[in-house]
């Protein structure tokens, strides 16, 4: 085999969550690198990398004949899961776009996505909806990661079948939203990278709080006011969950936002 492939911390954070021994389909796969990685690090003995685009499967095809993989990695030319065929892989990898469009990529082909042993999804905007999303189709988050690179939080979600899960997190009606807005498992797990992404939240938050103090009580702007409020809300309530509340308490004293 060629050169190992190296993934940056976003990457690598799609690629630990791959079960060791399953098939792999790869769905947006681009450059190709983590389909060689999960083939060299002996994570997967396939791997079906797809784009929509022949420009990224080209560059894919070039990298893993660098390789020597051939024989472990297909290429396809795909829009989304249109291409596949039930049963080709246990694993789906849908990473590197937004939320909205990772959602209609599952949802156009239910029969080919519920035939997943598990899903490993890195949605990049639209994230609170995105969680809602994989709940409402019978899904568990059971396992969660957050990366921060290069300024911005990338989270990354591993979702089964909720039958087949063995975990089923038991939360009110009235508590999901607070759930699907910050993650049950980065909740439970307080992950680090969670915490810092509450307090850049409720940096920025603060300074719009602050430049709305002297606005006009009209209609838009006291809506505007009113979800600002339930937003920091949230966030100062998941900054306690974490145990970083006085964080936020010391931000506000610090820039005297009140």
């Amino acid at each position: 085999m060629g050169k190992k492939a190296a993934l940056s911390a976003r990457m690598q954070a799609v690629a630990d969550m791959v079960s060791k021994g399953s098939r792999v389909c790869d769905v947006g796969c681009d450059h190709g690198y983590i389909s060689i990685y999960l083939v060299q690090n002996g994570i997967s003995p396939f791997v079906l990398a797809m784009d929509v685009n022949k420009g990224p499967l080209a560059r894919a095809e070039k990298h893993i004949f660098q390789a020597g993989l051939d024989n472990f990695i297909m290429l396809r030319l795909s829009d989304g899961l249109l291409s596949y065929e039930k049963g080709e892989a246990e694993t789906l990898i849908c990473a590197g776009m937004g939320g909205r469009l990772m959602r209609r990529i599952l949802e156009r082909e239910p029969d080919k996505t519920r035939d997943f042993k598990e899903l490993i999804l890195q949605p990049q905007s639209d994230i609170p909806d995105f969680r809602r999303f994989l709940r409402n189709q019978g899904y568990s988050i059971v396992c969660e990661n957050m990366i921060l690179e290069e300024g911005k939080f990338y989270p990354v979600i591993k979702a089964v079948p909720v039958l087949e899960s063995g975990i089923e997190y038991l939360i009110p009606a009235k508590e999901q939203a607070f759930f699907d807005r910050f993650g049950p498992v980065l909740l439970k797990e307080k992950h680090p990278a969670l915490g810092k992404y509450i307090i850049k939240e409720w940096e920025n938050n603060c300074r719009i709080k602050h430049s709305l103090a002297g606005s006009a009580d009209g209609e838009r702007a006291v809506l505007r006011k009113r979800k600002l409020e339930e937003e920091m809300a949230a966030l100062r309530k998941a900054a306690e969950v974490l145990g970083i509340a006085s964080v936020i308490l010391e931000e506000i004293n610090d820039n005297d936002y009140d």
